[in-house]
């Protein structure tokens, strides 16, 4: 349903390489909103490419009513292609600009409506007869009301109408032909489900869909009934971010984040500290730039460092009034109100720990103080501390990762090119011990990506981007092994135990060991359990790393654990029988 699934099914675990390469999972993305077309498309090549975001949602780009409030973009008025953010030639250029450097764009599509008018819209056309004819005030406790009359004087399209359909289909098909990727239904829960799903059975292609469906309380329509069509925004998730990170209770609660009833499954689940709406709208219970504390810098971090949901970053700009609109200039210089947050090395260097860890999608190394300060680890992929508290943290932890040193992505930037950190760096000990010292109100990280002295040779990108992780293994990988004839070498992992379903493999940097791949690693055989053995045929004369791996057998992306420590190491041919333990 989601791009991130593909990802994460798909995810190619070569050798470490910190910025964005060719097998780089791609899984958070980014609201710019009411940002230009020309801006966004500079954006994707210095920026957004770079740093590893997967996508730009971007505002609604059809004909709209004019005025400067932000919310005129919601008043459509045709679908032709052209307003404030520039005109159809420029959406094009930015649509090929941002595809070049694996950055898709995802249309915030407004189609439940028209603009607030008299059921006349001649550049479509619509007449009256494609209205629902409800405009009294919406009954939120009767999802008839919610799906038939006008929200807040709005048009309401009559959805089920096979014509207003098909005019709808031939809207977002057009911009799927221009390479839009994806659509953002805009007030979806105004719609029947059944609604929807025609329209998307009308499109071209399979653009990623995801639905914007906010789930109150007690009300008949709920996000459970989208998500059969697709993903659905996790109002939970921006709800919780705020009545924590504004430290109304202990933070260490939502250890169970996503867990809870009434939660979207996690891979149905577009999430997000704060959308365009709540922070405008509620922003007393919604984390936004106005919040001190280092509060949005901090729950951006959360939501890109645990395994639940496919994360919306929010990139506004500054107002002091709910309908203000944007900065007469262009948002590219990231000043004069424009806020830029996606730019913030936390925020930013954090897609690219997200992009790292998706392998392991799960929670290892669990700890908290009772209170405000949280740490986790991704199966030895990264490991986090956040701490709000109002004093400093300086611990020890167990990370699970292999020996090294890292770079803090929290402070410094990891220059892929060489191995470089320009920041404070944290060094994990052979048994995967790490000393931590976090500010207050402030966080640190690492991940397998930022390791110093790992150079990239196959990169597009620098500065923290996302690229492909390697697990566990570090080194560089073999490509293609070359060498004399095979030479039956024996492996054996000690203190391999296991649960029903999951194997203990050998993983490596030659071609034969899976590049590093846990997908293509060379299963061993549990006779003497919990001592596994072996014999892979290997070239001989080759330097060979070289780890202990266990992983399901029938689904390679889980239940992954790694042999902690360094990769083990020998020459093949020379009379070697390869021996590592967990």
């Amino acid at each position: 349903m989601k791009t991130i699934k593909a990802m994460m099914g798909s995810l190619m675990l070569a050798a470490f390489c910190s910025a964005v390469s060719a097998n780089t999972p791609r899984t958070a993305f980014v609201h710019l909103f009411e940002w230009q077309w020309d801006d966004i498309a500079a954006e994707c090549e210095n920026v957004l490419g770079p740093k590893g975001f997967s996508a730009v949602q971007v505002s609604p780009p059809q004909k709209s009513i004019g005025g400067s409030q932000w919310w005129t973009r919601y008043q459509p008025v045709s679908y032709q292609i052209e307003g404030r953010s520039g005109s159809r030639a420029q959406f094009q250029n930015m649509v090929n600009r941002c595809k070049a450097v694996g950055v898709d764009i995802y249309v915030d599509a407004v189609i439940n409506h028209m603009a607030a008018w008299d059921r006349y819209f001649p550049e479509v056309p619509y007449g009256p007869n494609d209205f629902h004819n409800c405009t009294s005030d919406i009954n939120y406790g009767d999802a008839w009301s919610i799906q038939n009359c006008d929200l807040v004087g709005l048009n309401d399209l009559k959805t089920g109408s096979n014509y207003v359909q098909q005019k709808i289909a031939d809207y977002l098909n057009d911009l799927t032909n221009l390479g839009v990727a994806g659509f953002r239904i805009d007030a979806a829960k105004h719609m029947p489900a059944s609604d929807i799903n025609g329209i998307k059975n009308r499109l071209t292609g399979n653009p990623y869909i995801f639905q914007e469906v906010i789930g109150a309380g007690g009300e008949p329509v709920q996000p459970s009934h989208y998500n059969w069509i697709g993903d659905v925004t996790e109002f939970n998730f921006t709800n919780t971010m705020g009545h924590y990170f504004k430290l109304r209770a202990p933070l260490k609660e939502i250890s169970n984040i996503g867990n809870w009833q009434g939660w979207l499954p996690s891979s149905d689940a577009v999430v997000f500290v704060a959308n365009h709406d709540n922070q405008r709208q509620n922003t007393e219970n919604t984390i936004t730039h106005k919040d001190g504390n280092n509060a949005n810098k901090m729950a951006h971090v959360f939501m890109l460092g645990w395994p639940y949901g496919y994360p919306k970053v929010m990139s506004s700009y500054d107002w002091h009034h709910h309908d203000q609109g944007p900065p007469s200039h262009g948002a590219s210089s990231c000043s004069n109100g424009w806020l830029c947050e996606h730019r913030d090395r936390e925020i930013a260097n954090m897609v690219g720990f997200r992009n790292h860890t998706v392998a392991h999608w799960g929670i290892t190394n669990y700890w908290d103080n009772g209170n405000h300060q949280l740490a986790w680890g991704r199966g030895g992929l990264g490991f986090v501390v956040v701490n709000m508290e109002g004093s400093d943290l300086n611990r020890s932890f167990q990370t699970g990762m292999p020996a090294g040193e890292y770079c803090d992505i929290i402070h410094g930037d990891f220059d892929a090119a060489n191995g470089s950190c320009s920041g404070p760096t944290i060094t994990v000990d052979t048994s995967g011990n790490a000393n931590f010292s976090v500010y207050y109100r402030n966080a640190s990280a690492i991940h397998v990506g930022a390791r110093v002295g790992d150079v990239c040779t196959d990169c597009t990108g620098s500065s923290g981007g996302s690229s492909s992780g390697s697990g566990s293994g570090s080194g560089s990988s073999g490509g293609s092994s070359s060498g004399g004839s095979p030479v039956e070498t024996a492996f054996t992992c000690h203190n391999g135990y296991t649960y029903w379903g999951q194997s203990v493999y050998v993983v490596g940097n030659l071609d034969e060991l899976g590049n590093w791949d846990p997908a293509n690693a060379q299963k061993l055989d549990p006779n003497s359990y919990p001592t596994w053995n072996g014999s892979i045929n290997l070239p001989t004369n080759q330097s060979v790393e070289w780890k202990c791996l266990k992983r399901e057998e029938q689904n390679p992306n889980a239940g992954i654990e790694w042999q902690s420590g360094s990769n083990n190491t020998f020459t093949s041919g020379q009379n070697s029988t390869p021996s590592a333990s967990f």
